[in-house]
């Protein structure tokens, strides 16, 4: 069995994937890599199966998967005893898997993520040391529950950040949501009953800049995870932080609204 399993789950990711797969293979550690071609319209199985590396075994749906089922099958063929998943346009810093592993070596750690950085499409850095705010260290699943009520996916980072064991990810029962639903949060939340979380002040992790604007369906699917775990988890998260989350993203969704009605009367600002 392999200690550690990389799943990049992909959808028309074009030249997206390239390098991604060469930052994951640019790694020290001796990790699977699964790509699972979500029945992609592009080039994107091509490039995937360019990679003449065996560490790498891609795998091609008949038909396009919602997105929580695709992540799910991308696991399920999977091996190692740990799992990371990486999107399409992100990017593992050097030494990423080699530092995390060390940290899982604990037992008791359910889960650790680290911190990131954001890159232009050229690969320039515009921003670094982003995420895990108070969440540094070895974490409760109390803390890390009301953690990411309170702040949220962006201050979190994105979900190649994050390793966690195949065993818990199996026993909570994989990626469960609807689309667009924060389904990263939600997995990391429930594995974390089983262990602590840890955060880790090194940024191994890029992701691509793009629009971090919540949609209102965004908003809607946070509001959902607010009380989903405020109810399934009552002694992590009682109604106060469930409120305090609820506060957050009305006014997310109020300085929408504003940022709408000041884009329509001065359109040039949207350009």
């Amino acid at each position: 069995m392999k200690t550690l399993s990389v799943c990049v789950p992909a959808r028309d990711a074009g030249r997206a994937l390239e390098p991604t797969l060469r930052s994951i293979l640019d790694q020290d550690t001796d990790a699977e890599i699964i790509v699972l071609d979500n029945a992609s319209t592009d080039d994107t199985g091509v490039i995937a199966k360019s990679f003449d590396d065996k560490r790498v075994r891609v795998h091609r749906n008949v038909e396009s998967l919602p997105l929580g089922e695709n992540w799910n099958k991308a696991i399920s063929l999977s091996r190692g005893r740990f799992v990371k998943v990486v999107r399409p346009g992100d990017i593992l810093l050097p030494g990423a898997l080699n530092r995390q592993l060390e940290v899982m070596g604990d037992n008791g750690i359910a889960l650790c993520s680290a911190k990131f950085q954001i890159i232009d499409d050229h690969g320039a850095v515009q921003a670094t040391d982003l995420g895990l705010t108070n969440l540094l260290g070895r974490r409760d699943a109390r803390t890390l529950m009301r953690a990411l009520i309170h702040r949220g996916p962006a201050d979190f980072g994105p979900t190649s950040a994050a390793v966690f064991r195949r065993q818990d990810f199996d026993r909570v029962g994989g990626f469960r949501g609807n689309p667009g639903s924060p389904l990263d949060l939600d997995l990391f939340a429930r594995v974390c009953v089983f262990g602590h979380f840890y955060g880790m002040p090194e940024t191994l992790t890029a992701q691509r800049d793009s629009d971090t604007t919540p949609s209102t369906a965004a908003l809607t699917e946070m509001l959902r995870f607010h009380h989903r775990l405020g109810a399934e988890y009552p002694q992590y998260v009682g109604r106060a932080a469930v409120f305090g989350g609820d506060w957050r993203l009305a006014r997310a969704a109020a300085d929408r609204v504003r940022g709408t009605a000041a884009a329509r009367r001065r359109p040039e600002i949207s350009r």
